[in-house]
């Protein structure tokens, strides 16, 4: 049965999934405040109708805004079903951070962004295992993960430092998720190919990104090698050298670490017996060398883009990745 099929209402699950919140929470809620579903489909199954909905919606946007959960549940059921003979009372106000302007994304993200700014760190890891789970590492990514950190980031900034700490939880348990369905390196699907590598300009702190592209190699059985943040440039011409990879991937979140010498010195290092020498193919990425001369090397749009033209040149399938459990755009 559709767990979100007309007339039906909503699985426990699948309004976990809407509210951005884990099942436990919701029979926590529950338990202990009375807001659970008014029915039970056959007297077992629960079943949350739209009202049932709009007084969680209310709790969490409480709870979102600093109120305690006992205080939120009952202005929510007030306010969602008030008695006849009175008005009932305004949410206190809270300098906590509030909800993110997140425009017109997934439903998945707007659940991931509800947990992260409630600092829910349980709820976040299980709608991140779950996206991944399903869609795979791009469409996660790009839909869900990164429209949830920009969104963190710009409010941010315009509030000061009220979200830093939603930030730091929300990217650590994206980083976290993303390592946690890396598969292990297996063997090169290409004999005689070096790995891809991929790596941080110099004092380039932003990994992200470069994680999210090399679970997705990984996922489609391209060997990789990660050397994450901040990379020094005489330690990144010594592995290019050491490894003899089949591409080299350069990330840089600003132009004040895009360094343009450095990355045509990376792209003419060869190796190998003379007449038969390797170069690697040379990736940019990252919005730090947009308006940059980035002549004979290749500037990705996207972790999609990225993924395809690796995996093409490696002589794996693009644009299939063969973990998740159902792929869907």
């Amino acid at each position: 049965m559709d767990d979100e099929a007309p007339g039906a209402g909503l699985t426990t699950g699948a309004l976990a999934r809407r509210l951005g919140v884990s099942p436990t929470t919701l029979r926590s809620w529950d338990r202990r405040y009375g807001l659970g579903p008014a029915a039970r489909a056959d007297g077992r199954h629960r079943r949350w109708t739209p009202d049932d909905v709009a007084v969680l919606e209310t709790m969490c946007r409480l709870t979102s805004s600093g109120v305690p959960p006992a205080e939120a549940a009952r202005t929510a059921r007030a306010a969602t079903r008030p008695p006849a003979d009175r008005t009932p009372a305004p949410a206190p106000r809270s300098r906590a951070p509030g909800a993110l302007p997140l425009g017109d994304v997934r439903q998945e993200c707007r659940g991931l962004a509800r947990a992260a700014v409630r600092l829910d760190a349980r709820a976040v890891e299980e709608q991140l295992d779950g996206v991944i789970t399903e869609y795979g590492i791009t469409v996660a990514w790009q839909d869900v993960m990164a429209p949830a950190l920009h969104a963190v980031g710009r409010k941010w900034v315009s509030s000061g430092d009220r979200y830093i700490e939603v930030e730091h939880l929300l990217s650590w348990q994206v980083s976290t998720a993303l390592r946690r369905h890396t598969p292990r390196l297996g063997p090169p699907g290409t004999p005689g190919a070096g790995p891809v590598l991929l790596a941080c300009a110099p004092d380039e702190q932003h990994t992200l990104p470069l994680e999210a592209l090399n679970a997705a190699l990984v996922r489609h059985g391209v060997p990789t090698r990660m050397f994450g943040s901040a990379v020094p440039a005489d330690a990144l011409t010594a592995a290019v050298r050491r490894l003899g990879p089949a591409a080299v991937v350069l990330w840089s979140q600003s132009r004040a670490t895009a360094g343009l010498p450095l990355a045509r010195h990376v792209a003419g290092i060869e190796w190998g017996v003379r007449g038969a020498r390797g170069q690697a193919l040379m990736m940019l990425g990252g919005p730090g060398w947009t308006g940059r001369s980035s002549h004979g090397m290749l500037r990705p749009t996207g972790l999609a883009d990225a993924l395809d033209t690796l995996t093409a040149a490696y002589g794996t399938e693009p644009g299939r990745d063969l973990t998740p459990a159902r792929a869907r755009a």
